[in-house]
């Protein structure tokens, strides 16, 4: 691509002070919260705070209304028919080409983010939904369709958006030329055929609450916000982390939380020196034969991929099984997952947040002729990106920060699981103990990967 890949570290050989000292001291912080946990937090407090205080009855009103949703969802399916136009018919160059910027940049790294801070506004926003709805009540209108004919299986769970997820970060992550913007063109096709074929097939609110890649996605790491919506339908302010104090049984969910946290590892791993040497030979090898070269090269990041998706969910069922033998009761998977959704989290902002910073500031040049065409809509085609805005050690710092405090929380949020869940607070802290080390491999493992790049 020919944005700025910032995420990856360049500069921090110069530290003051060794690289090993941040990842012991990052351990260290870990296992002083797991003792302080231990003494401070003794009863469970996350589930008493999930239903929270409902916002005002006028401000609900407002957005929950049928009208704002509908224009919402226009806006947001109108803007996916013309990203996926630009990728289409625009100048094939993702240099002024402005989908691939909004795909990779202001969609995948901003709306995690939002979701966050502001719960799961995505349902309104997801232009897949609005599609499906809206064709869904004009057929319905028009006497041409009823119900779905097919009652969505359970046992289905989250798998089919943990495959479409993990289909996305393929393109991502191992295609050669992920940004190419007729590659693009065609996979939005696709991922909306395959998303409107689910939702006609099963209905609306059963696939996108179960098998939408991104709905499922984004509703998982909304659980972190301080905004929610109960049961009920009340729109809630509640404790931030209080949305990950539930036991979820949903299969597939494991390889959800998978596909969004071991992605992210893959991502990082693939710029060391380690993956780019062996990546390098294999090109050599066979420099003379590109074609095969570049099937070879999918394959094997497609391959490394898989490796660190499959890494996530045995080490994560490794800490558990320690957790049920130390507890002598299971399952207890549905238990602490969630706490892995914090992790996911920071790794996005760890990887991605200087990359969204930098290219954000290119796609506001790039908003003005977004199809590559010579336009100059909002009179930014002159504007000049500061790419010295951040130092790496700048970066760094953020990347520490994010990851030892993304650990904790997830500490914090298994932590209260366990003290609600077993009889007694030493029983609870004993159980933890698999958690911890868990936490620690993931916390020294991307500070690892992250000071390689």
């Amino acid at each position: 691509m020919t944005w700025i890949l910032a995420h990856g570290i360049g500069g921090i050989r110069d530290l003051p002070v060794p690289r090993y000292v941040f990842y012991y001291g990052a351990a260290g912080v870990l296992v002083v919260s797991f003792a302080a946990l231990a003494f401070l937090w003794r009863k469970p407090v996350l589930a008493e705070r999930r239903n929270g205080r409902p916002l005002p009855q006028g401000l609900q009103r407002f957005l929950l209304s049928t009208p704002l949703q509908v224009v919402v969802g226009a806006i947001s399916f109108a803007l996916l028919v013309f990203l996926w136009l630009g990728a289409l018919v625009g100048k094939n160059d993702s240099g002024v080409n402005f989908t691939p910027t909004f795909v990779y940049v202001y969609f995948w790294i901003f709306m995690p983010i939002a979701v966050v801070l502001f719960g799961n506004v995505w349902r309104v926003l997801d232009p897949w939904r609005a599609g499906a709805r809206g064709l869904g009540w004009t057929l319905r209108r028009l006497g041409l369709w009823g119900e779905a004919p097919f009652d969505y299986p359970a046992r289905l769970g989250r798998w089919p958006a943990a495959v479409l997820l993990m289909a996305f970060v393929t393109m991502e992550l191992s295609f050669s030329n992920p940004s190419d913007p007729r590659a693009m063109a065609l996979a939005i096709a696709i991922y909306s055929a395959v998303t409107w074929a689910g939702a006609a097939a099963f209905g609306s609110d059963a696939w996108f609450r179960n098998g939408d890649g991104f709905a499922v996605d984004f509703m998982l790491l909304s659980r972190i916000s301080w905004f929610g919506r109960r049961d009920d339908g009340q729109l809630v302010v509640r404790t931030p982390f209080s949305g990950l104090s539930l036991s979820d049984s949903t299969p597939g969910t494991i390889a959800m939380v998978g596909v969004m946290l071991g992605s992210t590892f893959f991502d990082g791993f693939s710029r060391t020196s380690i993956w780019q040497n062996r990546y390098y030979n294999v090109q050599v090898d066979l420099i003379d034969r590109p074609s095969l070269a570049d099937l070879v090269g999918q394959l094997m990041n497609l391959g490394g991929l898989l490796l660190c998706v499959a890494f996530v969910g045995i080490a994560f069922r490794l800490a558990v099984y320690g957790t049920e033998s130390i507890a002598e009761r299971r399952p207890l998977s549905q238990e602490f997952i969630d706490s892995l959704i914090p992790i996911a989290f920071v790794y996005v902002i760890a990887h991605y947040f200087s990359l969204l910073i930098y290219q954000g500031e290119v796609g506001v040049r790039l908003l003005s002729n977004p199809w590559g065409r010579n336009w100059d809509l909002f009179g930014t085609n002159d504007f000049q990106p500061n790419f010295t805005f951040l130092t790496p050690h700048t970066i760094w710092y953020v990347q520490v920060g994010a990851l030892v405090i993304g650990h904790v929380a997830g500490l914090a949020v298994a932590h209260d699981r366990a003290v609600g869940l077993f009889q007694t607070p030493k029983m609870a802290l004993w159980t933890q103990y698999p958690m911890l080390v868990l936490m620690v491999l993931f916390t020294v493992g991307g500070l690892w990967v992250l000071s390689q790049g």
